[in-house]
């Protein structure tokens, strides 16, 4: 494997085939659970991109995923949709900022912050289990059915976040949400894919405007991979150990912080 840097990469046969790879997984993760970046990210940069490159490629690279996973949970977002139009445009306007930061600040900020981003992010992996039985114990009987002010306030934060980087993003959102709707964790989990899904169609298109740190061969690849993910993730995800998908989520995290450190 090569040591990210700026020239351009020339995917080999092997490493095409572990960019699509990691894009299926990152489908079937990004629909079950949330943190499929934790996967494509450090595999992108394993095969030679600079981070950056790595970061913008990999946001609309799942974009796909992120439609097919939605797709696959169409029957647990029947009757969300007043949560979906009060959301929506908080996710994609944060997600529009956290785009901007990430193209304005310079690159040495970012390389800088991600060993951080993904930390956290595995953090909320390992205690999604206790945070969730937290906060069922903690719901209020009478709150607002999609929340005040200030879950609005966190929801476009979510998407700032997700927009800039985006790693457990679909965690921080059921958190959130399983914070200000007394509804059951799939239902929960279908509006997680869908403002996730838009949190990354937003910053991408923004990328794909400003036309600059794209690895177009990566996107295709991850698009492709995701897409198909996003189906098997909605149709059999239910399905999964969650504890062996927070253990592949932790290795592969800690791997790409012992790379970003070391490089």
């Amino acid at each position: 494997m090569r040591a990210p840097g700026a020239r351009p990469v020339e995917l080999s046969l092997l490493e095409a085939l572990a960019v699509l790879a990691a894009g299926v997984w990152a489908g079937v993760v990004n629909t079950v659970v949330g943190s499929g970046t934790l996967i494509t990210f450090p595999v992108l940069l394993a095969v030679g991109y600079a981070p950056l490159t790595a970061n913008i490629s990999n946001s609309l690279g799942l974009v796909p995923g992120s439609v097919s996973g939605a797709v696959g949970y169409r029957r647990e977002l029947a009757g969300q949709e007043r949560r979906i139009a009060r959301f929506a445009p908080l996710t994609a306007l944060g997600s529009l900022t956290g785009a901007a930061l990430l193209l304005t600040l310079p690159a040495s900020a970012f390389e800088a912050i991600v060993p951080a981003f993904v930390a956290l992010a595995l953090v909320l992996v390992v205690v999604q289990p206790r945070l969730n039985r937290w906060l069922a114990r903690r719901r209020h009987p009478d709150a607002a059915p999609d929340g005040g002010r200030v879950v609005s306030l966190l929801t476009w934060a979510t998407g700032v976040y997700g927009g800039y980087f985006g790693a457990a993003q679909g965690i921080m959102l059921i958190a959130l949400l399983g914070i200000a709707l007394d509804d059951e964790l799939q239902r929960v989990n279908a509006l997680k894919n869908v403002l996730a899904g838009l949190a990354n169609l937003v910053a991408a298109l923004a990328f794909v405007l400003v036309g600059r740190h794209l690895a177009w061969e990566a996107v295709a690849l991850l698009a492709l991979g995701s897409t198909a993910g996003g189906q098997l993730g909605a149709r059999v995800g239910r399905q999964l150990p969650a504890a062996a998908l927070r253990a592949v989520i932790v290795l592969v995290g800690l791997a790409a912080i012992a790379k970003l450190l070391l490089d």
